[in-house]
């Protein structure tokens, strides 16, 4: 999911553009505003947290992007490409290293976990917002 942060910069293409580059296939994509039950959803582990308000408010402060990716290791790679949670944590070339300068003005989100990107993509997507396409990539190189 890409965070307020990142429409409000116009840097939507460029962290889609990253994806892509990879290799990875975006199956669902659609800009909404969270409402604050979503928010507390989505967040659940973190409401005993200190920084549970602070999470809540900035994602529905603004619209997001949410999109479904798919690829071998999928989780892994997204992981990988977004870079580390904390910004003085990110590498240079990630996306969070690139963009993010402040925790919670994170500027995506990435599940951690096969079983989280399932439970997060139902809170996001209706099923027949996911569109498996035939990726045929193999015929265009």
């Amino acid at each position: 999911m890409l965070k307020p942060g990142v429409l409000n910069r116009r840097l939507v293409g460029e962290v889609i553009s990253r994806l892509e580059r990879k290799g990875l296939k975006l199956v669902g994509l659609k800009m909404m505003l969270i409402s604050p039950e979503l928010a507390a959803n989505h967040y659940a582990e973190h409401k005993e947290k200190p920084f549970f308000g602070e999470l809540t408010s900035y994602i529905t402060s603004a619209p997001v992007v949410a999109m479904v990716w798919q690829g071998d290791n999928c989780v892994q790679i997204v992981r990988k490409l977004v870079g580390k949670t904390s910004p003085s944590e990110s590498e240079p070339g990630t996306i969070r290293g690139d963009f993010c300068a402040h925790t919670q003005m994170n500027v995506i989100h990435a599940s951690d976990s096969d079983e989280s990107a399932a439970r997060e993509i139902g809170l996001f997507f209706k099923n027949e917002e996911i569109i498996d396409w035939e990726d045929n990539l193999s015929s265009w190189i």
